[in-house]
């Protein structure tokens, strides 16, 4: 069964647990490729799908949204799976007591979840660079903010452990036989 890590990724670190997943599924043996959606063609060679992105904001990007929307009807007849990158920090719970990575849940999943009845769903934590040079109108904006530049944590936060465990999740689904719909 080969599997798609199709992912939407704007500084990299989406891409980074995009193919951390795919190296996952690979050890576990299945033929795993991790692609970005922009590159994606044709869902025909791919019996599964991981579809990742990063969010920003609530919101996953654009491309991992527009490319769920366009392969709607060939993602309903695959198990696909979802996850999401973005919030930054280590802490699971905020000042308010709310777990981290459900608050930051994208705003799109809803919508997905009924286009595509994924198998699973996964949020996990990001990185930021302040160095990097930034990507588009509303992040020039937010970096000459005080305030956001003293919110926003630098750093690698992704959980390579967490994301190994998901990824050895998906493995074990589909290398179970369950991977298939009826």
């Amino acid at each position: 069964m080969t599997v798609l890590v199709a992912y939407a990724s704007r500084h990299g670190s989406t891409a980074g647990i995009a193919e951390r997943i795919a190296e996952v599924l690979r050890a576990a043996g299945l033929p795993a490729e991790a692609h970005p959606v922009e590159e994606v063609r044709d869902l025909g060679p791919y019996e599964a799908v991981v579809l990742g992105g990063a969010a920003y904001m609530f919101h996953w990007l654009k491309d991992a949204t527009a490319f769920a929307r366009r392969h709607r009807r060939e993602l309903a007849d695959r198990p696909v799976w979802l996850f999401s990158s973005g919030p930054l920090g280590t802490d699971r719970v905020d000042d308010e007591g709310h777990d981290v990575l459900e608050s930051a849940r994208p705003k799109e999943f809803e919508e997905l979840t009924g286009l595509l009845h994924p198998r699973g769903e996964q949020v996990f934590f990001g990185a930021f660079d302040p160095g990097a040079r930034p990507v588009g109108f509303g992040e020039r904006l937010v970096r000459h903010l005080p305030a956001a530049k003293d919110a926003t944590p630098a750093g690698d936060f992704r959980d390579w452990p967490a994301i190994d465990a998901w990824a050895g999740t998906i493995a074990a689904e589909l290398t179970a036989g369950e991977g298939t719909r009826p």
